[in-house]
């Protein structure tokens, strides 16, 4: 940089070569310097300013852009934290079939103290046991006036209790919002959805955790974000299983019966439409788990899952048509019956004589023990095993719940020859009605093993397939004759053909042997039975009921009256009419010209 001397040489010797003063040109010359000095910093403070004004612009543009967006924007649910870790508070909803709501959410508040805050600590307590009976006031005496800076009194109460709370006046009592898990339909379902309590808690969130059912199992994908709330769709129809759950709690009581389970199953999807356990409970009020007794006697006992039991001669369609399969019979072929049937030590006999001999289908009309005997002797041990395990009746039920897990079926630790023989009626395995439900449905679609699930499905789900279609129509022909002239006479519902089979199994004790007057009677069917749609099981625990002068246990007394009144109910339901063959007009012939 090249500055201006402020006394230069030249002008000076050329003022005093004149008489002027030198000392003039130094002060003009450093009045010109602070003018452009003074120039300068002006320039320089007003780019600052102007650039500051342009910084001030674009944040108030920025700002009131955000606030606009905000404005026209939906509402989202925020996620609190919590001890340094995330809750995450929303939790998706589980519809129907239809997508009616079986369980959502609901906002209500925790109540918490901070005794150090409080001003009336005897008071509070006595107030608050006011409005909860449940509460111990001396207990709350206690820890108000304790050592202890922070308590939870309640982790969810209802509004009304909030603003009973807020009526006390103290400080010392808090509120914390809360999402709660609502069941709308009360008990209905209650063994599908599970329930659902409070995982992670903070003061200020608390994160929803699924602890049976669906609820359980779908946790992550019912708390996952990233599928933006989607519903959980089940294959349940609330409106079916509302008439269900009625229809079999009225049947339970009529029979006297201890416990009740049904199933209704699509035949081609393997959805669970109606799935029922009684006794059952409230999710909204899930009750704690038994610490004694037997594990059915608590209401969280799912029968129809978890309830493994010898079912009787529902098995007998199973060996008949597994016999036909083999070609060693067919449904005309003769079979000895002449009781009782001896093997070792072990003798096998018939509930009534039906006589020395009985066709297949008489065997399975009649309910004959020794004829489907006969058949497993035929069959062989090992085939009987491996067809058995094909229908899945040797596995764990594939049921999206996790009461499932105790699905596992009871077997003879060795599968003998008289094992096959007790098996062939359904004595000497245990399994859940689930599992009976599923294996009927292969013989109802035509031959093919589907599997059931608590998920909505749009398309078949066949399986493997482990009968042809002629022996599957053999059966249900079969079966259609145990309710025309059989065993299940009550369970013929007019308007829709009904096959079944009925059986009635004494009940074990649990430290071995069989109750003499305690029975689990079970009736499985298909209707229509020429077309198979639905698949329905229905299981009472110890019924008994007076008939034409004498206690009744089986099923045809039981069981299968429960189960055509749930037909008759539920087919309607379902989308299926009746069919009424038209009868002759009265007086009225027909004739030709």
């Amino acid at each position: 940089m090249i500055r201006t001397p402020l006394r230069p040489l030249a002008r000076i010797l050329d003022a005093r070569a004149k008489g002027e003063n030198p000392d003039a040109i130094e002060r003009e010359n450093t009045r010109l310097r602070h003018e452009e000095m003074r120039d300068k910093a002006r320039a320089r403070a007003e780019g600052r300013l102007l650039v500051l004004g342009v910084m001030f612009f674009c944040a108030y543009a920025v700002i009131g852009a955000r606030m606009g967006l905000m404005a026209s924007s939906e509402p989202m649910e925020p996620r609190a934290r919590a001890s340094a870790a995330e809750i995450v508070m929303q939790r998706a909803d589980i519809v129907d079939r239809k997508g009616r709501v079986l369980a959502t959410n609901f906002e209500t508040h925790s109540l918490y103290a901070q005794p150090p805050q409080m001003i009336e600590p005897k008071r509070v307590a006595k107030e608050l046991v006011r409005i909860f009976p449940d509460l111990d006031e001396e207990r709350l005496v206690k820890d108000f006036t304790g050592k202890r800076k922070f308590l939870w009194i309640k982790k969810k109460i209802s509004p009304e209790q909030k603003q009973a709370v807020h009526d006390i006046g103290d400080p010392g009592l808090l509120f914390g919002p809360r999402e709660m898990r609502l069941y709308p339909n009360g008990r209905l379902a209650s063994h599908v959805l599970g329930g659902a309590s409070f995982g992670k808690e903070g003061v200020d969130a608390a994160e929803v955790i699924g602890v049976a059912g669906v609820e359980k199992v779908f946790d992550d994908f019912l708390r996952d974000p990233a599928e933006g709330g989607m519903p959980l769709q089940l294959s349940l129809d609330l409106t079916v299983q509302a008439a269900a759950e009625r229809v079999l709690y009225g049947g339970m009581k009529l029979m006297n019966a201890k416990g009740a389970a049904s199933v209704l199953m699509d035949v081609h999807t393997g959805e669970v439409i109606s799935v029922v356990s009684l006794p059952d409970f409230d999710p909204n009020d899930r009750p704690r788990p038994p610490t004694e007794g037997a594990p059915d006697d608590s209401p969280l006992f799912n029968r129809a899952v978890q309830g493994v039991y010898e079912l009787g001669s529902t098995f007998k369609i199973f060996t008949a048509a597994q016999a036909m399969e083999l070609g060693l019979v067919n449904p005309s072929t003769v079979i000895n019956t002449k009781g009782p049937l001896r093997w070792g030590k072990h003798k096998i006999r018939d509930f009534h004589n039906y006589g020395p001999e009985l066709s297949v289908t008489k065997i399975i009309v009649k309910s004959s023990n020794i004829g489907t005997a006969r058949l497993a002797q035929m069959i062989g041990a090992k085939r009987q095993q491996d067809f058995l395990a094909r229908l899945g009746l040797m596995e764990k039920a594939p049921l999206e719940i996790v009461e499932a897990s105790g699905s596992t079926p009871l077997l003879p630790p060795s599968w003998s020859e008289i094992s096959a023989m007790t098996i062939s009626y359904g004595h000497g395995i245990s399994v859940s009605p689930m599992h009976l439900a599923a294996a009927y449905a292969a013989i109802a679609n035509g031959g093919t093993r589907v599997k059931p699930t608590l998920l909505k499905r749009d398309a078949p789900q066949y399986g493997e397939r482990v009968m042809s279609a002629q022996v599957a129509a053999a059966s249900r022909e079969m079966l259609r004759k145990v309710v025309t002239e059989g065993t299940a006479s009550f369970a013929e519902v007019p308007g829709y053909a009904v096959g079944g089979k009925t059986g009635s199994a004494d009940k074990p004790k649990p430290r071995g042997g069989y109750y003499d007057d305690k029975v689990i009677a079970t009736f499985a069917s298909m209707f229509p039975a020429h077309d198979p749609k639905y698949v329905l099981v229905v299981t009472l625990d110890e019924p008994e009921t007076f008939a034409l002068g004498e206690v009744r246990r089986t099923a045809g007394w039981t069981a299968v009256p429960v189960a055509a009144e749930m037909t008759n109910r539920l087919a309607p339901l379902l989308g299926l009419r009746p069919q009424v063959e038209p009868g002759q007009l009265a007086g009225i012939t027909l004739t030709s010209n």
